[in-house]
């Protein structure tokens, strides 16, 4: 195999790989958007596209590694005797041979890795009754094929343990349609949590053609959705105000939260609960003192070169995973978007483990 790609031109080489990268794509794209927008939706397609997905970033990542090294060895070759050959090209085995070792751990180990994650927010002007008020923050759990419940019950009993003042979960409860919406809800209403648990849609709610659906079972269950309205809730002397939108589509950005500035309590402590976190700059100046948020899945494929997260979340948002300030002299408003819980695409996570997000909030 290795002598048959010598004797090809480099540039042929690429060019079929990309034309086949770009067909490969397209089809486990449009597998994927057809199985979460079908009514009655075959569980072959998104089989196919995970498939497709995993295949095709393992052996991209394969092929990179063999053209640097292979240009390494051909510079060394030449002054390397012949044990040294052989070790360079064991050497050069296991590096090409890495990617796929990285996405068998990815979606048999750490997509299910779950971790619990607890982070102080420090805002200024904090009112003293909200200082120390602990948030459970569930995000993208995508219960379906490559998430069960039994999984998942594994996430509620951990977020159970934290005892959290209240709970909020920001979209994509499941994937497609026909995925078990029930059951994730059914698990959802297990957490108690002092002031309970509101929750907002995402893009795979709309997807599945199922955002009537789930604001009417998680209702039933005792969770808000709360879809372009707001609810306030006294705590001690204060009110905390949790507002909570529609999946605000990237396309749109001229449109990011029109009319949310009426669903801000003036002189109250102002959450917002968006999927998408790119509203985060103009939640801020809507006047929201907390933006909530999932979608990026922290990426969930990351990898750490020179101190800077590698991921595709970052083509299209700045804001991928953790907590974020405006400018870091600014502490009267905070963002933080969580990783999630499920995966999309492909069934693996790699560098961004799923994470149950608790945050406590402390006065600056």
């Amino acid at each position: 195999m290795v002598l048959i790609f010598r004797r090809i031109k480099p540039r042929l080489v690429w060019l079929a790989g990309f034309v086949l990268f770009e067909i490969l794509m397209g089809a486990g794209y449009l597998s994927s958007v057809f199985h979460a927008s079908a009514r009655s939706p075959h569980q072959g397609f998104a089989i196919f596209a995970a498939v497709a997905y995993s295949y095709l970033l393992t052996s991209s990542a394969a092929v990179a590694v063999y053209t640097v090294f292979d240009a390494i060895r051909n510079h060394l070759n030449a002054g390397t005797d012949q044990g040294r050959r052989r070790a360079l090209n064991a050497a050069g085995s296991a590096l090409v041979a890495a990617p796929f070792a990285a996405m068998g751990y990815g979606a048999l180990i750490e997509r299910t890795r779950f971790e619990v994650r607890q982070v102080d927010v420090t805002l200024a002007g904090l009112p003293v009754d909200l200082d120390g008020l602990r948030i459970l923050h569930l995000s993208d759990i995508h219960l379906g094929l490559f998430l069960s419940e039994r999984e998942l019950a594994r996430v509620i009993n951990a977020s159970c343990e934290l005892r959290p003042h209240i709970a909020f979960v920001t979209g994509d409860f499941i994937s497609a349609a026909g995925d078990p919406l029930e059951a994730c809800i059914r698990q959802l209403a297990r957490v108690k949590a002092d002031a309970g648990m509101f929750g907002c849609l995402g893009n795979h709610e709309r997807y599945a053609r199922a955002e009537a659906q789930t604001a009417t079972l998680a209702s039933q269950a005792g969770i808000p959705i709360l879809r372009d309205e707001a609810q306030q809730l006294r705590w001690g002397n204060c009110v905390l105000n949790v507002a909570g939108v529609d999946y605000q589509r990237g396309s749109s950005k001229d449109k990011y939260l029109l009319g949310a500035q009426r669903l801000v309590y003036p002189g109250g402590f102002n959450v917002l609960l968006s999927h998408n976190p790119d509203v985060f700059p103009v939640a801020a100046r809507q006047g929201y003192n907390l933006l909530l948020s999932g979608h990026t899945h922290g990426g969930q494929v990351t990898f750490e070169i020179l101190d800077e997260s590698i991921n595709p979340a970052r083509f299209y948002t700045p804001f991928v995973r953790g907590l974020y300030r405006l400018r870091p002299e600014d502490t009267s408003t905070a963002a933080y978007v969580t990783p999630g819980i499920g995966t999309i695409g492909i069934p693996a996570r790699i560098g961004a483990p799923p994470e149950i997000s608790l945050l406590t909030l402390r006065k600056a």
